[in-house]
């Protein structure tokens, strides 16, 4: 009876895991290799005809090629956000970690301060304009970075619990300073929890589309997601080429999801137990 109920539950998640993504996904393929004429339907047909090479042209070749832009641009945007957000937050989780008192008590509600209270868009646009960063690429860093530090930090810092005191006494008696005590013997520790940070921050960042949005408009820095909002008002009547786009912005995430799903579970479980 037991396994008769076990077996019901798992057909159901079958069921409703089908439902919420394999469709959604589905008519999304569909529609972006069809032609104009019969993705303006929106239904489950099969294609009459396969474009799918000039769908991708007409989508890669718009707007002067601002998609291929977007590509670079996402990437340099991910890969120095996801950077910084790892060395700075492993630092400071070991720093919180090691030394509890009426700073680190401030520093941890500020942490917590960042994962709860909504950005503040005007103030920060304001303050990028000060500093000459707005509508730059180095500027929207930053704010990726300032909007990925307090997750990551906790992460750190619940890895960092399980890691003995004893030693980094042991590694100061061996004449280690504070900088080749945490680069030299801590962070090689945290492989498992900074594969999880790297994996889940990139996802989150190239995917983000807010923060491009408002502190990056124009095609210049424009990022992947932020042309699909331009395509969506240009191709408002082609489907095929909008959910081409989609397709083409879809594939990066998805590759680093099915490639690295089992270290993000890994590393968050490793995480968690160590805590």
């Amino acid at each position: 009876m037991r396994a008769l109920k076990k077996l019901s539950a798992e057909t159901i998640a079958f069921v409703l895991a089908t439902v919420i993504f394999l469709v959604p996904f589905s008519f999304m393929l569909l529609t972006a290799v069809k032609d104009q004429a019969q993705a303006a339907d929106l239904d489950f047909a099969w294609p009459g005809e396969w474009r799918i090479v000039e769908n991708v042209i007409a989508v890669v070749e718009a707007r002067d090629y601002v998609l291929l832009r977007a590509f670079v641009n996402s990437t340099i945007l991910t890969v120095a956000s996801v950077a910084l957000i790892v060395i700075f937050a492993a630092m400071a989780a070991f720093v919180l970690q090691r030394r509890a008192g009426a700073i680190g008590k401030v520093a941890n509600f500020l942490v917590l301060s960042g994962l709860i209270i909504p950005p503040a868009i005007v103030p920060t646009i304001w303050l990028l304009q000060t500093l000459g960063l707005f509508k730059t690429l180095p500027g929207l860093i930053l704010v990726e970075v300032a909007f990925g530090l307090s997750y990551a930090v906790l992460l750190f810092r619940a890895f960092i619990a399980a890691i003995p005191r004893e030693l980094d006494e042991a590694a100061q008696i061996d004449g280690c300073s504070g900088p080749a005590l945490f680069f030299r013997v801590i962070f090689p520790l945290l492989r498992p929890v900074t594969i999880t940070v790297i994996l889940t921050t990139s996802v989150a960042v190239f995917n983000d589309f807010v923060n491009p949005l408002y502190f990056t408009p124009g095609d210049d820095n424009a990022t992947v997601q932020v042309t699909l909002y331009n395509f969506q008002s240009q191709y408002s009547t082609q489907w095929n080429l909008l959910f081409t786009d989609i397709v083409l912005i879809t594939i990066p995430p998805l590759l680093a999801f099915v490639f690295f799903n089992r270290k993000i579970v890994a590393g968050m479980t490793a995480g968690a137990i160590k805590g």
